[in-house]
């Protein structure tokens, strides 16, 4: 069902691309809707577990198309580099594919803490007030994935 890389040299070691995901800034997720269109979004995320979680406000179009269709994809950029004057370019990506599904209460706080902790550690106990005041303005997404692929060139 899900392809396998074309130049399987360039492919990341499984140790590696769970380092990527890990620590890459943002990763943009990918959805199709009713309409028959994609929808990619750039979103921050928080991956625990095995899972990725990202929050989003409690309607829009990514939650429409994830309704509509819950398969999705999820790839981070974490290097790249052009190479000018060989028309080419260092990269190292990853690409996930799986389902997302909305998550509540204690798999809700814990996404929302694993975003805190990703991107504001300095200001743990201050984003759990946060999280205590604005967990039922905010909706928390899980992707559970069917296949993960990492790629990389580098001279």
């Amino acid at each position: 069902m899900f392809r396998k890389l074309r130049k399987i040299n360039y492919e990341i070691p499984k140790e590696r691309v769970e380092e990527l995901i890990k620590t890459t800034e943002y990763g943009v997720l990918s959805t199709v809707g009713e309409d028959g269109y994609p929808y990619a979004v750039p979103v921050n995320y928080a991956y625990i577990n095995g899972n990725i979680y990202f929050h989003c406000a409690r309607e829009g179009h990514k939650l429409d198309n994830i309704s509509f269709n819950n398969k999705v994809s999820f790839t981070l950029v974490p290097y790249s580099k052009v190479l000018s004057e060989k028309f080419d370019s260092e990269y190292e990506s990853v690409v996930i594919f799986g389902k997302a599904e909305e998550v509540f209460d204690k798999e809700k706080i814990d996404g929302l803490l694993g975003l805190v902790y990703k991107y504001s550690p300095e200001y743990v106990e201050s984003g759990k007030a946060y999280i205590d005041r604005a967990q039922d303005k905010v909706r928390i997404m899980k992707i559970s994935f069917d296949y993960v692929t990492g790629k990389t060139y580098k001279e």
